[in-house]
């Protein structure tokens, strides 16, 4: 599994992690399996959310004695980011996920507590060896300007937004941001919501033909070009350790300058939206 430096940390995080967004609504034990086939196979970035009902609880079962192994996020919900809320929760959080630190911490969206409040908590956080880094979800340009206003140059490590083949607002505005100021993008939600690219339809007639030139799926080939850049990551969830391994093996697949360009005119990104698009 490739590993790129992730944002400002200075960290080298798998090019392909482990989204856990209603993991723990199936089979428990399957979700364990994926997680730990998952990091068997090189995806040690981890993600999760106290908004994820049981989901951190999951992955502390998954990863128990493997920690070290592991690049671990959580995110607090903006109506617990108030400094003293941000710090509780960031505690909850460790608490359920049965560690002493998180490797980055994210403000899951932008809410009605001042970012210097959030900043302010997230920076404390690190003092204290609890949280190794800090970044957000869901920011667009404007309100990643407003946060570099507060916290400078260097502090913030990602911004998790959504991303897929047919979703691809933030290459307008957040992606150019964050790849001035060296901020890691994290693609969550990577293969649409129940909407991949059918085999029959235009767009999916064109990954048909990218994946059988190298032996690879469909969304192997959707996983590579989300990827495809230095400062680019995403986050695919997994239900079982088939299709864990599934995911892993994009991490090694390189997508040649004439496939991103056909892959690029399939599925257009269309003109900028005039709000950040979030699930």
């Amino acid at each position: 599994m490739k590993q790129k430096k992730f944002g400002t940390t200075g960290h080298s995080v798998s090019v392909i992690g482990q989204g856990t967004w209603y993991i723990d609504h199936g089979d428990r034990n399957q979700a364990i399996a994926a997680l730990r086939r998952g990091v068997d196979l090189g995806m040690t970035h981890i993600d999760t959310a106290e908004m994820y009902g049981d989901a951190e609880l999951v992955i502390a079962e998954a990863i128990a004695g493997r920690r070290d192994e592991t690049y671990l996020v959580s995110k607090v919900l903006p109506s617990h980011a108030s400094r003293r809320g941000t710090i509780e929760a960031c505690e909850c959080s460790l608490k359920r996920l049965k560690t002493d630190r998180l490797d980055c911490y994210l403000l899951h969206w932008r809410g009605n507590f001042p970012l210097t409040e959030t900043v302010d908590a997230f920076e404390q956080l690190v003092r204290s060896g609890k949280i190794r880094s800090w970044g957000v979800s869901n920011f667009d340009a404007d309100d990643l300007d407003e946060l570099l206003d507060v916290a400078g140059e260097g502090k913030i490590a990602c911004n998790q937004v959504l991303y897929h083949l047919q979703e691809r607002a933030i290459e307008h505005a957040v992606i150019p941001w964050c790849l001035k100021h060296g901020v890691a993008v994290v693609a969550y939600s990577p293969f649409g919501h129940n909407d991949f690219p059918r085999p029959n339809s235009k767009g999916g007639e064109v990954l048909q033909i990218v994946a059988k030139r190298h032996g690879a799926s469909a969304r192997q080939v959707a996983l590579a070009f989300l990827a495809r850049e230095p400062h680019l990551f995403t986050i695919p969830k997994a239900s079982t350790a088939e299709h864990a391994a599934e995911n892993a093996a994009a991490g090694d697949l390189v997508l040649g300058a004439d496939e991103i360009a056909a892959l690029d005119k399939a599925f257009p990104r269309g003109s900028k939206p005039r709000s950040l698009p979030m699930l």
